[in-house]
């Protein structure tokens, strides 16, 4: 038996039933938390519905609770991704709307979640809908030119790839079609005229998910705004039978009315220019009301005795306690519902939230009281005493964060991702690396002839307009510039040795730094260290009460860190997170670890108002258990200051939280088991001087917010343990981010928004000369707010000053230049306004965005610009990604390369920032590695013997290894015409590192294009040899003229003395005439295969090398 099934003999809703079949509109008291959802699945089984909830979230709650209970629900939201007044469409709502429309449209009837704003929204007649929407199915004959014209005169784009509903794409035997009436895209593959296979695919990775049978396809349904008259509401489409659930019906006339009257939004980019053209779109308030009076209704709650009801039915339901992890609380509630005979339910989709709870009864001897679990989640908790039933959810015991998911919003994610790819295309005028020959201009592919075949190459532009032609096989060598200031590079000089001198000196450097990190981390390897005991029953108890649910990159980073602290070594673990993606927890289940076992935490920060913060987030995660927490700050007393440190000196005090004061000599711990340092890079050299001497045999934690480029990461694990944290916590309510134009409404609707709520603002103002200014104009939009001011301009202790008064809101707006754009946590802030943001670069908006949206409220991020057809096309797309990207996550990574060279900058010190700026970062990765591994065989051989060791047998095999050939091996113009879609995917078969990635690679072009050509299954075969030669040693192969050359080192190598050259000499002798060694009179050596026609017949000769060094099969 279900959850559910306990309510459909339920008194009151029996009573419900009988009142409905008599068309009595029926009013309902005591119906709390998610019990509407329960009561309508249970009615849903003889009626369809449709619910009018009170907004969009309420509708959005609605949903994911009725999905929970194994109800088919349809989600009915506005076309409009804000108010309509503002103009802005939103696709992935659009599409939920014809996806419903389309459903009805064939006579269905599910039950309908939707909203006032969504209802008010005029939609086609079913008429017009029915001869829009048309359906394709495997076995189906259509000529692709009908389909085409079919698909045109619904308003389909045409377009390079799918990204968005309403998209079509063309491509050999594949039609890619986006219609409205799906979340996903379909992949159609012909055979002649004959629909073959109908795929539905992944919009983000283009690849398919799952074959189907049919594709509906819908096209936009939105009314024309002509006047023509066609256009109806949803309550007009809804057949007879549908009964009305109306959450807040003695509003719902006056929403309507709100809608219609609003005044435009005219600043917004995309607004509506008239009244009219926006009531075009809108029903009359009277029509909706007139076609709601005619329904069978359902109050949800109760109304001011209004005359139309004729019925009221009172449940006896009470939301579920709020315990605030007081688990006494919980015991006691669940001993006074068990004297009443009631039966109790956990919720929970997590089996370990479920032991959780389980333990913590068992420590408190409450085991008999434990709840059964059931694996569901609904939003709100509650008991009904009219079945002695008891709710309780997983997020309300443990105060986790909740929140309802759409499956629209993988349309939203994938929609920034394609726009972020975009971004970082490469595009003819871009700035392009060579890693040989320096910086240059992209010009293009082009078809030129080598050897009188024609094949295509890069087209690179340097100094003096001289050209450089680079093979497609040798993109590896080539990068996108990318350095952390903006502005153009200086362009390399052809055919002279400054690029190559420009490397060496760059490599210098970048040893000296490494010898320093391995030196340390070498001396920490002999220190003994406080091994710590496992996790306690408390542990288990303060990390069940975490807000969010644990991405899998904070549990493997918690689990890396308890492995160290339970180690008999020191620890030395750099933990590195985006902006709001739980570092701070990792560091809080840390400090808690080792309170447990009696020993003291110091917690280092670089600013007094961060130390104030963690303070209040250490306190509020670790409140009702053993641990007194402190926080050093100028703010407090001589006095308080001097009993804090007697108390810390007694062992009294369990977690300092300070600034680098507590690196001074009058801070002295009873015995310090944990250091953690939140943003290290920002600390001063004495301070990191006097904190390596502390570290060397204490445990050490260190948080960082600009990650460290993963390509460096794997240099630098020899030096030091690293934890990164790349995914967001699920849930975490996505920052809502608007592009407005300045305009005193705007602003005085924005401020005043988030002040109605309670809430305080930050404004960034990058300009100090004009700040007060810009203060003088806010005070305009907003009578009597308070402005705090903060600049770089002022003294530290004076912006510490500012900044505490503010979190201790004395203020409701923060005016600041970039100052807050790290290290701010502030729950009250929930809306940030960025005043010329076409100015900043993605990162950046993306870090001083991250400041809100940390508590359990909606935030917003509002980003003023000129008409985006005024800005550069850089900056246009810049603040489009920004805006598509409301969601932290990981298509974020994609565009944040020049955070990861800000954080390349800050670990590796400001001199290395200028060689990133004048090599690019590619390049300087490159030489970067190179470098680590230089100093690991000539400095540390011991340290890392068994790195070496494979190093050393190959005679130090090179990685950069070159492909010349005439053979036609490419990906034709005719199989892919886009030339940014074919550079894109050269450049990544040139990266790819096994067999298993080329196979995975020949899918995905075989799934998205069609069968492989077969110059294209030959250039497969490309990586492979280059891969198979670069470990052999081989400098470059040659596949010419039916001969393969390869090419070895110079003659003074280490190569001659190694295993690789042995093997290859062997070979060349068993070849006999059909292989010869020859060496030039400058001493350059080569050995010749003769009739050798293929990339297959290569393959074969290098495998056999290959598997006569490693003794197995490449």
């Amino acid at each position: 038996m279900s959850l559910l099934d306990l309510w459909h003999d339920h008194p009151r809703i029996v009573e419900l039933r009988q009142a409905l079949q008599q068309d009595q509109c029926v009013e309902l008291e005591g119906v709390t938390a998610s019990a509407p959802a329960f009561i309508l699945a249970t009615l849903a089984r003889e009626h369809p519905y449709l619910v009018i909830a009170e907004d969009a979230d309420s509708a959005g709650y609605m949903l994911g609770d009725l999905e929970a209970l194994g109800v088919k629900a349809y989600y009915y939201p506005s076309a409009f991704n804000r108010h309509i007044k503002y103009g802005q469409r939103e696709p992935a709502q659009e599409v939920l709307r014809a996806e419903l429309l389309a459903c009805l449209a064939v006579g269905d009837t599910p039950l309908i979640v939707s909203y006032p704003e969504a209802l008010a929204e005029a939609i086609p007649s079913q008429q017009e809908v029915a001869q829009s929407c048309f359906t394709l199915s495997v076995g189906d004959v259509i000529s692709r030119d009908k389909l085409r014209e079919r698909l045109l005169e619904e308003g389909f784009e045409e377009v390079d790839y799918v990204y968005s509903p309403g998209q079509v794409v063309y491509r050999g035997s594949l039609v890619d079609i986006f219609s409205y009436g799906s979340t996903y895209p379909y992949r159609i593959d012909f055979f002649d005229d004959e629909i073959d296979s109908i795929r539905r695919f992944d919009i983000e990775s283009q690849l398919s998910v799952d074959q189907c049978e049919r594709a509906e396809i819908a096209p936009a349904l939105q009314v024309k705004g002509d006047a023509s008259g066609g256009e109806t509401s949803l309550l007009t489409l809804l057949s007879s039978d549908y009964q009305l659930w109306i959450s807040r019906y003695e509003s719902l006339a006056e929403q309507w009315k709100g809608l219609y009257d609003a005044e435009l939004a005219v600043e917004y980019e995309g607004a509506f220019a008239t009244q009219e053209e926006m009531r075009e779109l809108l029903l009359p308030p009277d029509k909706l009301s007139a076609e709601v009076a005619q329904r069978t209704k359902i109050l949800g709650t109760p109304t001011k005795g209004l005359s139309i009801v004729d019925q009221r039915i009172t449940f006896a339901t009470k939301p579920q306690i709020l315990i605030h992890r007081h688990f006494d609380l919980l015991v006691e509630e669940l001993q006074v519902r068990k004297r009443g005979f009631f039966k109790s339910f956990f919720l929970s989709e997590s089996s370990a939230q479920a032991q959780r709870l389980k333990e913590i009864l068992i420590e408190r001897e409450a085991e008999e009281l434990l709840p059964e679990w059931v694996p569901l989640v609904v939003h709100e908790g509650f008991e009904d005493k009219d079945l002695d039933v008891l709710l309780l959810t997983d997020h309300q015991i443990f105060d986790r964060y909740h929140h309802y998911q759409l499956k629209s919003d993988r349309i939203r994610n994938a929609d920034a991702a394609i726009s972020l790819k975009e971004l970082h295309a490469i595009s003819p005028g871009d700035y392009i690396v060579h890693s040989d020959h320096g910086v240059g201009q992209f010009d293009g592919l082009l078809t030129t002839e080598v050897d009188g075949k024609p094949r295509e190459v890069v087209k690179l532009v340097y100094q003096n307009k001289d050209v450089l032609l680079v093979s497609i096989h040798s993109l590896h060598k080539l990068s996108k510039y990318q350095a952390q200031e903006e502005g153009s590079p200086q362009l390399s000089k052809l055919g002279t040795g400054a690029w190559t001198k420009l490397k060496e000196r760059a490599k210098t450097k970048i040893k000296s730094i490494a010898r320093d990190l391995i030196a340390l981390y070498a001396a920490r390897k002999e220190q003994p260290g406080f091994a710590f005991s496992p996790d306690s029953y408390l542990q288990h108890e303060m990390e069940a009460s975490f807000a969010y649910e644990e991405t899998p990159d904070q549990l493997k980073a918690i689990e890396q860190i308890k492995a160290d602290m339970e180690s008999n070594r020191p620890m030395d673990r750099l933990v590195c997170g985006d902006v709001g993606f739980g570092k701070t927890e990792v560091a809080i289940r840390a400090a808690f670890k080792a309170v447990a076992d009696s020993k003291q935490v110091a917690v280092l920060v670089p600013t007094t108002i961060l130390a104030y913060q963690h303070y209040q987030t250490f306190s509020q995660r670790l409140e009702g258990l053993p641990c007194r927490i402190e926080y050093l700050s100028r703010a407090k007393s001589d006095k308080q200051t001097k009993a804090i440190l007697a108390d810390l000196a007694e062992g009294q005090v369990d977690i300092l939280i300070g600034t680098h004061r507590l690196l001074s000599k009058g801070v002295a711990f009873k015995s310090l088991g944990l250091l953690i340092i939140d943003e290290e890079q920002k600390f001063g050299v004495k301070a990191k001087e006097q904190l390596r001497k502390l570290q060397v045999n204490v445990d050490t934690l260190t948080l960082s917010a600009t990650p460290i480029p993963r390509t460096l990461q794997f240099s630098l694990m020899g030096a030091r343990d690293l934890s990164n944290i790349n995914t967001p916590p699920r849930n975490r309510q996505p920052v809502t981010t608007r592009l407005i134009r300045w305009s005193q409404e705007t602003i005085a609707d924005a401020i005043g928004y988030e002040l109605a709520r309670h809430g305080q603002v930050f404004f960034v103002h990058n300009r100090i000369e004009s700040i007060h200014g810009v203060a003088g104009q806010i005070q305009e939009c907003v009578p009597g707010i308070r402005i705090a001011i903060a600049h770089g301009r002022l003294t530290p202790s004076e912006t510490e000053r500012i900044l505490l008064d503010f979190a201790e809101r004395k203020y409701d707006l923060l005016l600041a230049t970039t100052i807050i754009e790290n290290g701010i946590d502030m729950p009250s802030v929930n809306t940030i306004i960025i005043n010329s943001a076409h100015r900043y670069g993605l990162s950046d908006l993306h870090q001083l965005r991250g400041r809100v949206g940390r508590g359990s409220q909606r935030a917003y991020c509002y980003l003023i610009t000129p008409p985006l057809g005024t800005l550069t096309e850089a900056a246009a797309r810049r603040v489009k990604a920004i805006e598509s990207l409301s969601d932290l996550g990981s298509g974020m990574r994609i565009a944040l390369q020049d955070l990861d060279i800000r954080g390349a900058g800050n670990i590796l010190g400001t001199e290395q920032s200028g060689f990133i700026a004048d090599l690019g970062f590619e390049t300087y990765r490159k030489v970067f590695e190179e470098a680590v591994r230089e100093v690991k065989q000539e400095d540390f051989a011991a340290l890392f013997a068994a790195q070496t060791e494979q190093q050393a047998e190959l005679g130090n095999a090179l990685t950069d290894t070159t492909i010349d050939t005439d053979l036609d091996l490419s990906l034709p113009h005719e199989y892919i015409p886009q030339d940014s879609e074919r550079i894109l995917l050269y450049r990544e078969l040139d990266e790819l590192a096994s067999d298993r990635e080329l196979k995975d690679f020949a899918d995905r072009l075989r799934d998205r294009f069609g069968a492989l050509p077969p110059q294209t299954q030959g250039l497969l075969m490309v990586p492979r040899l280059r891969r198979l030669a670069s470990h052999l040693g081989i400098v470059k192969v040659s596949l010419r003229r039916e001969q393969m050359i390869l090419f070895l080192p110079p003659s003074g190598s280490a190569y001659y003395q190694s295993k690789a050259f042995d093997i290859l000499l062997k070979s060349v002798a068993s070849y006999g005439k059909a292989c010869e060694v020859r060496e030039t009179r400058e001493g350059h050596r080569s050995v010749k295969w003769h009739h050798v026609a293929t990339v297959y017949q290569a393959d074969k000769i290098l495998s056999t090398l290959y598997k006569a060094l490693f003794a197995h099969p490449a």
